[in-house]
């Protein structure tokens, strides 16, 4: 196969494969019911005048399924971290006793577990829509090449339509994983 031929298909499928490790950070960020650190790892707090992720400015800990804490390495950090979990909006009330901040997760209602469902359904959905466009992209290159044979060009097509199913149906495997966890009480 010629090397330029071969550079777009490992780029097209690197693009692809970076649609999906998205996908699974965004995933983490979706909770299905039991604490985690990671639910707070989109928070970021104003830091001297820098945003800065939470986990660089203090100790996220869950001591039990339902409870996170926070414990800043530096007490004057309490009021801002409270402001970054509050403009994250990720539904928590965080509690702030001068040393930690703690959040109680609440269990999942019926219906908020449906909202989840349908915010992991839209991130699913947006990374099939980078495969898609990497697709479209890998596509067009190999049809501008002028330096390769019509039979080279139809095989490069079809090798990018199969890489682009594989990719498209591990996204659809990790939403039905992350669906069932969502909706198991």
């Amino acid at each position: 196969m010629n090397e330029e031929i071969q550079f777009i298909l490992d780029s097209a499928k690197e693009s692809m494969d970076n649609a999906l490790a998205h996908l699974k950070k965004q995933f983490l960020n979706i909770r299905a019911g039991k604490a985690s650190p990671a639910m707070l790892g989109s928070v970021m707090v104003d830091y001297y005048g820098s945003q800065t992720p939470l986990s660089q400015v203090a100790n996220v800990n869950t001591p039990d399924g339902r409870t996170i804490t926070v414990q800043p390495w530096e007490k004057n950090m309490l009021q801002e971290i409270e402001r970054g979990i509050a403009y994250a909006n990720l539904g928590f009330n965080p509690m702030n006793n001068g040393e930690t901040i703690i959040i109680n997760v609440p269990p999942l209602t019926e219906e908020r577990r449906k909202d989840l469902a349908k915010q992991a359904k839209s991130e699913a959905e947006d990374a099939k829509v980078s495969i898609r466009t990497a697709r479209k992209d890998a596509m067009n290159e190999v049809k501008k090449n002028e330096d390769v044979s019509e039979d080279l060009k139809k095989n490069a097509e079809i090798d990018i339509q199969q890489i682009t199913d594989i990719h498209v149906k591990k996204v659809d495997e990790l939403f039905d994983v992350k669906e069932k966890e969502i909706m198991t009480v």
